[in-house]
């Protein structure tokens, strides 16, 4: 019903309202059916609202679902887009930390380059100062060198110098030879004959000398006794000192051991000990050995004479760093005040008359170890004995 429609019936109803009673309940009635079309009205209007609202509604749900698809959507970029971030970041780190290494290596690199390049500046200063040092070496070879031929012709004029010697020193030793065997010949004969003529007299004329004559040739006869064992003694020394070397290694303990057999043998009344370590050997010319031991061992065996309990020993300790072997007595001893004077040729400490001797003998064994290359020496005390020292290279080959 429209509205004028409705205007219309109202009016109409309004004009049959003047019939008391009825007409009030049919106006009543009528406008209740128009407050209900009315409403009806509105309620079509508020449904078709609600219709339009639910029609938006369901626009917008399907804009908002849309909406969340695409917030979805974007999510699901973003989380890719992080994980492609966080991959890139991650890449980047990666490369940071290489390039970090590499710039670390490149530091050592430049830092090996530079020593290297220092190693090269101090090598190149080296490699100069060699260069001078080299040229200096090379100033210094020519001065040498005219040093060294200015020195090659002082050895030439010395090495002719020494052959001359030499030559002099072969004939002395001729000369020598023929002078030992005149003293041996010429000075023996002489010696011999008074020797012989006083003994003679001694045996001849006994009853026609006095006491004094006697005396005077028995002094005669020890005088050329004396002088004999003198011609003797150097005769010895000269052969000895220049004869050649025979060299091999040598029992030395059983050479003391035949030497002291000997010694015995002179004076078997004697009661010595004697201590001869075993097992010593040496390298050297036995014959000049036996003359040393001969000389060092009768020595003890002479100036022990006086005392009782008299011990001689040989051995052998260190000296140096080398063997020392030794005759050790304690008899006399002697005054290490002259013990420069031992190994003098007619040098004696002690009187002719105590100790009778010609003073050759330690003068013969030192000539004998200094041709071996070695050395001796003494030790000694008044009246409590001596020690005398001898040393041999181990090849002892000497002098020649």
């Amino acid at each position: 019903m429209t509205p004028a429609a409705s205007q219309e019936h109202r009016a109409d109803l309004t004009d049959r309202s003047d019939q008391p009673g009825k007409d009030d309940y049919t106006r009543a009635m009528l406008n209740i059916l128009e407050d209900m079309t009315d409403e009806k009205e509105r309620l079509e209007e508020t449904q078709r609202a609600m219709v339009n609202i639910l029609e938006d509604a369901s626009r917008e749900k399907t804009l908002l679902e849309e909406t969340q698809k695409a917030v979805l959507n974007i999510m699901e970029d973003a989380s890719e887009e992080k994980t492609l971030l966080e991959g890139m970041q991650k890449a980047v780190i990666n490369i940071l930390e290489d390039f970090t290494g590499e710039k670390e290596r490149s530091d050592e690199t430049q830092r090996a380059i530079l020593n290297i390049l220092d190693d090269f500046t101090g090598e190149k200063e080296r490699l100069e100062d060699n260069q001078r040092a080299m040229l200096n070496l090379l100033e210094d070879f020519d001065v040498e060198r005219e040093r060294t031929e200015a020195i090659n012709l002082e050895l030439r004029e010395a090495f002719e110098s020494l052959r001359r010697a030499k030559e002099a020193a072969d004939a002395a030793n001729r000369e020598l030879e023929a002078f030992s065997y005149s003293v041996s010949h010429d000075l023996r004969a002489p010696l011999r004959a008074i020797d012989g003529f006083s003994l003679a007299l001694l045996n001849d004329y006994r009853n026609l000398l006095d006491e004094r004559g006697e005396d005077y040739l028995r002094r005669v006869r020890g005088a050329t006794q004396r002088m004999a064992q003198l011609i003797d003694d150097l005769l010895k020394l000269s052969r000895l000192t220049r004869g050649e070397l025979t060299i091999g290694e040598v029992n030395l303990s059983a050479l003391a051991q035949g030497v002291t057999a000997e010694l015995r043998k002179t004076q078997p009344e004697r009661r010595v000990s004697f201590r001869i370590a075993t097992g010593l050997s040496a390298i050297c010319d036995p014959h000049l050995l036996k003359v040393v031991l001969e000389n060092l061992l009768g020595n003890a065996w002479k100036f022990t004479g006086r005392k009782e309990g008299a011990t001689i020993e040989f051995g052998v300790t260190e000296a140096g760093g080398v063997n020392a072997y030794f005759v050790r007595d304690n008899g006399a001893g002697f005054d290490m005040t002259y013990a420069d004077k031992l190994f003098v040729t007619f040098q004696r400490l002690h009187l002719e008359k105590e100790y009778p001797g010609t003073g050759i003998g330690l003068s013969l064994v030192q000539r004998i170890i200094r041709r071996h290359g070695g050395t001796v020496w003494a030790e000694g005390k008044v009246g409590q004995g001596a020690t005398f020292y001898f040393t041999l290279p181990s090849d002892s080959k000497g002098e020649g």
